[in-house]
């Protein structure tokens, strides 16, 4: 995967069924989650799939550790979501790299979270996404997913309970980030 969110000077030639395909993959990762669809979240991603979700974690004054593995991202992602209606609007979706048999897609994914306790309180994130993608018999699979926070509106502890039941879900948080967190926004 590409170290940076930057698009490159120059776009590889992609044939058009690839790259639908490949953008399909995140609309189905979005899909699986506003849907609250874990077989079709599972669909889409490698059985070795990683999914750094540490850039909004931090803007949230939350330590997350990067989920690896489809069912620990799958246990991570249904726990974060279980109490929630959410959207994820894909927007500009780019690929980036491709060889035929692996490629890298960029997309802004602005994401509304609300939760279902009639509160009137939510969430809204932009995020840049960063795809690594494989294809297989199956088709394009997400191996890697790199999110990095742009922007946030809304109450950001909407998502916090929530983000303690992802990361348990995965492994260790540090809960001392909760009492000394700064939001920035």
């Amino acid at each position: 995967m590409a170290g940076s969110f930057e698009h490159p000077q120059r776009h590889p030639a992609v044939p058009p069924i690839d790259r639908a395909e490949i953008t399909e993959a995140l609309f189905r990762f979005a899909a699986g989650i506003n849907l609250h669809d874990r077989g079709l979240l599972e669909s889409v991603l490698a059985p070795d799939a990683t999914v750094d979700f540490t850039s909004p974690a931090h803007r949230l004054g939350v330590a997350l550790p990067v989920f690896e593995g489809r069912h620990t991202v799958a246990d991570a992602v249904m726990a974060a979501n279980e109490r929630m209606d959410t959207t994820h609007s894909i927007s500009n979706p780019r690929v980036m790299e491709y060889d035929g048999k692996h490629a890298v897609l960029g997309a802004l994914v602005e994401e509304h979270y609300l939760p279902r306790d009639g509160s009137g309180r939510h969430l809204v994130l932009m995020n840049s996404y960063q795809v690594d993608l494989a294809v297989d018999v199956s088709g394009w699979t997400i191996r890697r997913m790199k999110i990095a926070c742009l922007w946030l509106s809304g109450d950001p502890d909407v998502l916090w309970l929530p983000s303690v039941n992802a990361a348990k879900a995965a492994g260790p948080i540090d809960l001392c980030a909760w009492k000394d967190r700064h939001r920035s926004t």
